[in-house]
């Protein structure tokens, strides 16, 4: 039933396109008789364009993850303060677009910065395409502004790297060797009702394994706060992790598929992505060279065209 929903998508939007380019086309014969305006003819011209765009936009998302939820992590990098701030309104603006698209968002873990923000945090994000959407926030995220925090008014700039892994789900086979996990709790901190610093809810999973390419000892460390349960917490950090694995496979086979494409050009994941400079009212994705001057509109979670612009550059590829 799934892939029969999925299909009929496929169908409905090519049905769609094709329904609007013959509306286009009796709107330009009628406008030539009189019968239409230009300005009907432009706005059926651009139904056109824009249903013909969403469809190839969904062409580009056709890699099996794509497909699956995604957890985004954030963590605040260089520059203080400032820079944990900047991850919280990271943070608000990953929210904010979740919200616009109807996905559902699970904070999963928290920590507040010393002073403002937050030094890390972590969303679990539920709803169809949004890995695929979200793969394009992979990266070192640039703030620059005069900061509220520095006594002098300076200009600063601050740093953030934002993590997107697939959410795995039921019908994903993760096989973990429970021999290779170790736990430790902790106090859990931040909001989450009178039980908060006083029981040990707070999970800390610890995964050892070896990089069969390299033969490296790896570990993968995953805190979890969500739940006042300390079962519930091991559960979810248990997908987290599975999570994880599965994105580490996934990899494999991207490193396996650029051998034989060689030729293709390839995007590191880990190198700055974007900059937001507030002063010069200007955010540009460094990628694709797309930028705007809508600052405000894009830290409220207006981010469609920044993914768009990279999906339909890099999404062979990425």
């Amino acid at each position: 039933m799934k892939k029969i929903r999925e299909l009929k998508g496929w169908i409905n939007g090519y049905n769609q396109v094709k329904g609007a380019v013959e509306e286009l086309q009796l709107a330009f014969d009628f406008q030539k008789e009189g019968i239409t305006s230009e300005e009907e003819v432009d706005a059926a011209y651009a139904n056109s364009i824009k249903l013909l765009e969403d469809l190839e936009l969904k062409n580009m998302l056709r890699r099996e993850e794509d497909k699956l939820g995604a957890v985004l992590k954030i963590n605040s990098g260089a520059g203080g303060t400032e820079g944990q701030d900047w991850s919280s309104m990271l943070f608000r603006m990953y929210q904010r677009w979740c919200e616009s698209k109807g996905y559902k968002v699970t904070i999963t873990n928290w920590q507040d910065g010393d002073e403002a923000g937050i030094k890390t945090a972590t969303m679990q994000v539920e709803g169809e395409f949004a890995y695929g959407y979200l793969k394009s926030e992979n990266g070192v995220h640039r703030l620059v502004r005069v900061s509220p925090f520095n006594a002098q008014g300076k200009r600063m700039t601050s740093f953030a790297s934002v993590f997107v892994v697939p959410l795995v789900d039921d019908s994903i086979e993760i096989e973990v060797n429970p021999s290779d996990v170790t736990w430790d709790t902790f106090r859990s901190s931040g909001a989450g009702g009178q039980n908060v610093n006083k029981v040990e809810t707070g999970v800390r999973l610890h995964y050892t394994y070896k990089d069969e390419e390299t033969g490296e000892e790896k570990e993968i460390v995953i805190e979890n706060t969500e739940s006042r349960s300390q079962f519930g917490n091991k559960d979810n950090a248990m997908r987290l992790l599975k999570s994880q694995l599965y994105e580490i496979e996934l990899e494999k086979r991207r490193r396996l598929q650029s051998q034989v494409e060689a030729g293709k050009k390839k995007i590191e994941w880990g190198s700055q992505i974007r900059s937001y400079v507030f002063d010069d009212r200007r955010v540009k994705d460094h990628r694709t060279n797309y930028q705007t001057s809508n600052v405000n509109a894009v830290m409220d979670g207006d981010i469609d065209e920044f993914i768009k612009a990279y999906l339909m550059e890099f999404g062979d590829e990425a």
